[in-house]
Formats: C-alpha cells, structure tokens, sequence
C-alpha cells in the first residue's frame, strides 16, 4: 500500500474504559481501519487530560483514575479518511461516548515495513 506525500491524519481522543458494546472503543476504532485497508493506526495511553466537562482525568497515586485519555491516530489519505469518518462519527453517536475527533493535513515523509 502507498500513502501520499499529501495525506492527513484523523485524531480521536476518548476515555479508555468508553465502550462500544463490550469492546473497548478505541478498539472498535482500530479494527474497522483496518477492516476497511486504512494505511495504519495507533493508540496512545495519555497520563493526564480534561474535556468539555473539565474534569481531571490523571495518573497520579492520589488522584488515580479508572478514564485515562486514549488517542487514536490514523493516518492516510484525506478521501479515505473522509470515508471512515461517518463510522466514527456514528460509533459516538450510538454508544454515547465523549470525545473529540480532529483531522489535519500531514506530509508523510516515508511509509514502510521492516526488511526481515
């Protein structure tokens, strides 16, 4: 698979115990991109953030909590990218969850695997 140099990347930032039925979000997210042949994907642990409810969510011992951040990076073409956008979308629509979902441009440098 190739990747434009002209590309973007889709940003989701959810809590990681939101659930889409009883799978973990960011999980369902992950799968159907690459179920649907999306360049790649990531998922990052945040340590600490806040939302629209402005509520701390941190990794500290005295403020532990059960609702990290949880970033999902995809990235690859803007049409295709457009294209998954509607299941996102709809994802946070029928299972209630918060979030943001953000997409920018991105210049992708190089995109390829490891000589085993």
């Amino acid at each position: 698979m190739e990747i434009k140099k002209d590309a973007a990347l889709l940003r989701v930032i959810i809590g990681e115990t939101d659930k889409a039925g009883k799978v973990p979000a960011f999980e369902k997210i992950v799968i159907e991109a690459r179920n649907r042949g999306l360049a790649g994907a990531t998922v990052f642990k945040g340590i600490m953030g806040y939302g629209r409810s402005s509520r701390i969510h941190s990794s500290k011992i005295l403020r532990l909590s059960e609702d990290l951040p949880v970033i999902i990076e995809i990235v690859d073409e803007i049409n295709k990218l457009m294209e998954f956008l509607p299941f996102v979308t709809e994802l946070f629509e029928n299972n209630n969850l918060g979030g943001i979902a953000t997409l920018e441009k991105a210049e992708v440098i190089f995109y390829r695997t490891a000589e085993k």
